[in-house]
């Protein structure tokens, strides 16, 4: 219906728009479920909250009764307000920790839709279109100043509720680090945990322990996934929430939330939605019936980290708070479940000193040996059974170039905690010089001079500092084993004999003739490097001294032993480790002992390819023809580019600047090797090429396409390597 008459009784555009909004002021509840429809198409997610829907309902009808207010009223737009709605919905997707950027896209939204409607009465006020173009004009012009303004507020709403709940959680973060781990208790560290986070954070928190990490011995098994309820608090009396009783046990299922937690270490947010109630919230359904009636929604699941071990889980319920938890949440969780795990790991600690002392030992020697192709290796290590505890000695298995691996074993003299942090510096350095390809005497060399400035830095009451070193290096190409000895006692090897095919195989045992220098720590005397070759299938077994030295038997005697056990030893190298300790070690020791059985194995000659190359630029292109052919026989075309590219680039630097005889090599293992070794000593080294350097970069592109690269020296010159690794579908190759 159109009424024309305004336009003759000449009414302004503010009158006209005042009767616009008198018009429309019975269709509020239209006007707003056209507008919520509107959003709710371009704004699903909106829906998705219960607390927000509703909320956004009453905040549509006000806006609209809002601009027709301002409207029908004419009162300045500087004046106008966001209605109260809208403040406590921007308050609502704070406390969510939903983007502010969402809240003004669907303020926007919201706005916009209405002026479209307003806009499309307006023809049926009037037909004078001059008219309806100044009203939709002032209509918009008063429309966007009201959501200007009105957005102003509703952004230092959502900015004051994040920067209120931010003090709340630097408040609770406060007050965690203050009341948690007061005493050094396990359970009173639990209980302060649940009290501090049910007062302002959770309806419900349980503090659960694996019994490994309560087991006063220090000998559970972390893997078993049994846990204990050492502490929990609810903000209802009895603790509806939860079936367990303090101290009771328990074990999560395989496929739960809190094994995947626990497992992964990484800490699980988790929304309840609806009638769903997970078997491992609610184990039964009478259980699970209790918590739909609180209306328990949303689960913080922490792991407690301390010192890189796993020691249990913490829980963190709402039911009675409305807020489900969030990402911050999560975040405060974590941090706050961190400060516990500490101070938990810390009373255990306390209250375990031998444990404390022997933990600290293990933590310094390898936990797991990365598998090799070059040697299969079985380690183990023994503590002294008296009070004393921790000791020295060490072992190791460490990668090297070529396919090669170091084997490791050393005894820093002395005991307590003391000597054990002295092994890991030794254990330490022993590395570092084994990423730069020391032959075993140098390594020793400079492992004798770092002893000695550990000498000079320590005071006379700490006492002298001195250990031995075995040494060994293991190529399996050529089935060589390089090793020295600082005052270390020498190997045992066990080669495989073929005696008949009707009898089968035995073993011949016996110790290499290894020149034992001085221990590390004297200074100004040589090591010397022994070599051998070594079958296929051999053992090398390494070792300290409390092996088999005892006040009650001398060491002939125990080396006896050994041999004797080593000569009818199972295939298993974890049985042979467990039956050299049965015979060698009845009782308990009263040194450490530190044992390292290795079986060698060979590179199959078909994963080897050798080239010799004269000293002459054009050999550079035949090299890298080999490599390409060598790819593609290996089934590796796709490496074929990186692989060219480092051929040429090694190739060409051993021409240019090394001596004649030049080898290229490539060697398949877990790995793809590219190695190109000369006469000369000279090692390169990566340099900034200026703009019109014609050289200087190739190093720099080896580096950056493969793995690793890096440079050893041997007594006729060096070695430059590089490696890639392989792709996926490969396997390995050994």
């Amino acid at each position: 219906m159109t009424f024309p008459y305004i336009r003759t009784m000449g009414t302004g555009v503010d009158a006209f728009l005042g009767q616009l909004a008198r018009h429309l002021r019975p269709q509020v509840e239209k006007l707003s479920g056209l507008l919520l429809q509107r959003l709710n198409g371009e704004l699903p997610e909106l829906w998705e909250d219960a607390d927000i829907a509703a909320l956004t309902l009453d905040e549509t009808a006000q806006h609209v009764t809002a601009l027709l207010d301002l409207l029908e009223a004419h009162p300045s737009t500087s004046t106008s307000k966001a209605p109260p709605a809208a403040l406590d919905i921007a308050r609502l997707y704070a406390r969510r920790a939903i983007p502010v950027s969402r809240l003004l896209r669907a303020y926007r939204l919201d706005h916009l839709s209405l002026l479209e409607q307003l806009q499309a009465e307006a023809p049926r006020l009037t037909s004078d279109w001059r008219m309806i173009n100044q009203a939709t004009m002032r209509l918009v012009t008063i429309g966007f100043d009201y959501v200007d303004r009105s957005s102003e507020e509703v952004v230092a709403a959502y900015q004051e509720e994040r920067d209120h709940l931010l003090q709340r959680r630097l408040a609770l973060t406060d007050r965690a680090s203050k009341r948690i781990g007061t005493t050094l208790d396990i359970s009173r560290t639990a209980e302060e945990l649940a009290e501090v986070c049910t007062e302002d954070f959770a309806d419900l928190v349980t503090a659960d322990l694996f019994d490994s990490a309560l087991d006063e011995t220090g000998t559970g098994s972390p893997e078993v996934l049994t846990q204990r309820r050492v502490a929990q608090r609810s903000v209802l009396d009895g603790c509806p929430e939860s079936l367990l009783r303090v101290g009771e046990t328990h074990a999560y299922p395989d496929d739960s939330e809190p094994v995947r937690a626990l497992t992964t270490g990484r800490s699980v947010l988790h929304h309840i939605a609806g009638t769903e109630m997970p078997t491992w919230v609610a184990p039964s359904e009478s259980h699970g019936r209790v918590l739909r009636d609180l209306g328990l929604h949303s689960v913080l699941l922490v792991p407690l980290h301390a010192r890189g071990e796993t020691l249990g889980l913490v829980q963190f319920v709402r039911h009675r708070t409305s807020a489900p938890f969030d990402d911050d949440d999560l975040l405060l969780a974590q941090e706050i479940a961190s400060r516990a795990a500490v101070s938990i790991d810390n009373a255990r600690r306390y209250t375990h000193e031998r444990s404390t002392a022997l933990t600290l030992q293990r933590t310094l020697l390898p936990r797991h040996t990365v598998r090799q192709s070059a040697v299969e290796t079985a380690s183990r290590y023994l503590p002294a059974g008296s009070r004393a505890g921790v000791g020295g000695d060490w072992y190791d298995v460490i990668p090297l170039s070529g396919a090669r691996v170091a084997l490791v074993v050393g005894d820093v003299v002395g005991r307590g905690l003391h000597a054990a942090a002295t092994m890991g510096r030794l254990r330490t350095a022993v590395r570092a010089f084994a990423d730069i390809d020391l032959m075993p005497d140098e390594l020793l060399t400079h492992l004798d001079d770092v002893v000695i400035r550990m000498q000079r830095e320590e005071s006379a009451d700490e006492g002298e500092t001195s250990a031995s070193c075995l040494y060994a290096i293991y190529d399996p190409v050529s089935r060589r084993c390089s090793l020295a000895s600082a005052g270390h006692v020498p190997p045992t090897l066990v080669t495989p004999s073929t005696i008949g095919e009707a009898t089968g195989t035995s073993r011949e045992v016996g110790s290499p003739k290894v020149p034992i220098g001085p221990p590390l720590g004297l200074g100004g005397l040589p090591f010397e490097t022994t070599e051998f070759e070594l079958p296929e299938d051999s053992l090398l077994v390494l070792h300290t001294d409390g092996l088999i030295t005892d006040r009650t038997r001398d060491v002939d005697l125990g080396l006896a032993t050994l041999h004797d056990v080593l000569a009818s030893a199972p295939d298993s190298l974890e049985e042979t480790c467990d039956q050299l300790l049965a015979a060698l070690l009845p009782s308990r020791p009263a040194d450490d002992v530190a044992l390292l059985v290795a079986r060698t194995h060979a590179l199959d000659p078909n994963h080897v390819a050798t080239m010799d190359l004269p000293s002459d630029p054009a050999a550079v292109s035949g090299a890298r023809r080999f490599a390409s052919d060598v790819l593609d026989a290996w089934g590796l075309e796709d490496m074929s580019f990186t692989t060219e590219l480092a051929v040429s680039e090694l190739v060409t630097n051993a021409i240019r600047y090394g001596k004649s005889p030049i080898q290229l090599r490539l060697i398949l293992q877990s790995t793809l090797t590219c190695e190109v070794s000369d006469a000369s000593s000279t090692a390169p080294h990566l340099r900034r090429a200026r703009i019109f350097d014609e050289g200087g970069r190739g190093l720099l592109l080896v580096a950056q396409l493969t793995e690793r690269w890096g440079t050893r020296h041997h007594r006729e010159g060096k070695v430059i390597w590089a490696e890639q690794t392989l792709p996926t579908a490969s396997g390995p190759t050994t």
